[in-house]
């Protein structure tokens, strides 16, 4: 079976995510591309915000750059917001943008398997995007409801297996990597099909939605520039953005490149 990079915790605690430039660089590649889907962070607080009250205590696990950090920051207010993520240096964009934003909130590097919070400490927590980074995601819910108190909200996202799927096609058809259809998923161990089954293992699932977005890439430099930071696929180590948009060039059709994702959300609670 070929590797799948986000279960691996060299890389994950690594290359992927030592400095933010990485993340950062496919995220704004991946949102120049969309035509359709909402914003994540914003569904993600109106979850929230279904909820939650301005005196609460909230979690932000496996905050990333904190996206979503800062809209609960704006919006929610909350009495105390804390932003978590085994990142160092994540954690350190994280603290700059809510010091320039002027938002209430701290950070902590932890392991989501094991956080350094006391039971029954919080309100609401968040956990989106992350838990496809576990081989055991049903462990990290069991830490998350851990840190709830009775009744406190959780909202989880995630993405679906064949997310971007028309992506593996394009690379295997330029012959850059003739093994892109067969990788795994990236978001294997907790997608869009078992969240519902691994959130209810220890947490009571309210609500679950599922949202089609679609992304065009509009010419090879911008879909040089996702596929040269995501981590499934094995390029050449010369293949940074430009080598890559000219390969891509003489070896595909004409744009635009289209691509689709499923992004699902759980808003669930502590029993």
């Amino acid at each position: 079976m070929l590797p799948n990079p986000f279960l691996d915790p060299t890389l994950v605690h690594g290359d992927l995510y030592r400095t933010g430039d990485r993340l950062a660089e496919r995220t704004r590649a991946l949102r120049d591309a969309k035509v359709a889907g909402r914003d994540a962070a914003a569904v993600i607080t109106d979850l929230l915000a279904q909820r939650t009250s301005p005196d609460a205590m909230v979690l932000d696990i496996g905050c990333g750059r904190g996206t979503t950090t800062l809209r609960i920051a704006a919006r929610l207010r909350p009495r105390r917001l804390v932003a978590v993520d085994a990142s160092v240096a994540l954690l350190d964009i994280v603290r700059t943008r809510l010091a320039e934003a002027r938002g209430n909130g701290s950070v902590v590097a932890a392991d989501f398997h094991r956080l350094p919070m006391p039971d029954a400490v919080a309100d609401a927590a968040v956990a989106a995007f992350c838990l496809y980074h576990s081989t055991t995601p049903a462990a990290v819910i069991a830490e998350i409801a851990r840190c709830l108190r009775p009744g406190g909200s959780a909202v989880l996202a995630t993405k679906s297996l064949d997310s971007y799927a028309e992506l593996d096609q394009l690379l295997q058809l330029a012959g850059i990597d003739r093994d892109a259809t067969r990788r795994p998923s990236l978001y294997e161990s907790f997608h869009s099909a078992n969240l519902l089954d691994i959130a209810g293992t220890h947490l009571t699932v309210l609500d679950v939605l599922h949202e089609d977005h679609v992304f065009e890439f509009a010419d090879v430099a911008h879909l040089a520039r996702y596929l040269a930071t995501t981590p499934k696929y094995r390029l050449d180590p010369d293949c940074l953005p430009d080598n890559l948009a000219a390969i891509l060039r003489q070896r595909l059709p004409a744009p635009p490149y289209l691509a689709r994702s499923t992004v699902s959300y759980a808003l669930a609670e502590r029993p």
